[in-house]
């Protein structure tokens, strides 16, 4: 069964109401030695993350410029580095995911969003805890032994409906390597790419034969 994000999330997390001032969100932030806290509203649902990158942009921030354009930046690209309150600093809306999403989806999420945390939320949207790339990257501590034992029990004999005896199948440092007789090129592309997404598989070694087509 696939480890969920239930499985490897902090429940206990750091967050800061909308009200929050910029000065205590860098305290909490320092204190805590994280780089980004959820900000969540008075029932405790996420509405949007700070980050070190949000805070930073007070000091980076150039003059206003003059102008007619003056207005506009004020109302743009100015705000952020006027804000004071957790409620207008915040990227909104959250990059969020489920307790019951598996490590996978937010591994994925974290890649194609370029965000190092996720907060974690129930069905009403509250704060239930937070998963890092840290977290996520838990699985691979996996042990050899059962990933084995769900390559042959799970996927040759499970899935694919083989005799394990048939092939040979070794993990070292989660790598795998299997060999064996597979009936056609296509079973064994199809089996190998079985066994790369079995959890904790860093690598798969084909030492598969079959008849030529």
């Amino acid at each position: 069964m696939a480890t969920t994000v239930q499985d490897v999330m902090t429940s206990r997390v750091v967050s800061v109401p909308e009200s929050a001032g910029y000065k205590d969100i860098v305290t909490l932030l320092r204190r805590n030695r994280v780089s980004a806290v959820p900000v969540v509203d008075q029932a405790g649902r996420v509405t949007g993350v700070v980050s070190e990158a949000d805070l930073l942009i007070k000091q980076t921030a150039p003059a206003l410029p003059a102008g007619a354009v003056r207005m506009a930046w004020r109302l743009r690209e100015r705000s952020k580095a006027s804000a004071v309150t957790a409620a207008e600093l915040m990227t909104s809306p959250a990059v969020t995911v489920t307790p019951d999403a598996d490590v996978a989806r937010a591994a994925r999420l974290m890649r194609d969003r370029r965000v190092k945390r996720l907060p974690v939320v129930d069905a009403d949207g509250r704060l239930a805890g937070i998963v890092s790339r840290m977290d996520v990257l838990s699985v691979y501590e996996r042990p050899d032994a059962q990933i084995r034992g769900e390559v042959t029990t799970g996927v040759i004999a499970g899935r694919f409906l083989l005799d394990p005896l048939d092939f040979e199948v070794a993990v070292r440092s989660g790598i795998v390597t299997i060999t064996g007789q597979a009936e056609s090129r296509a079973v064994a592309l199809s089996l190998l790419g079985a066994v790369r997404n079995v959890e904790g598989v860093v690598a798969v070694r084909d030492r598969l034969s079959y008849p030529p087509d």
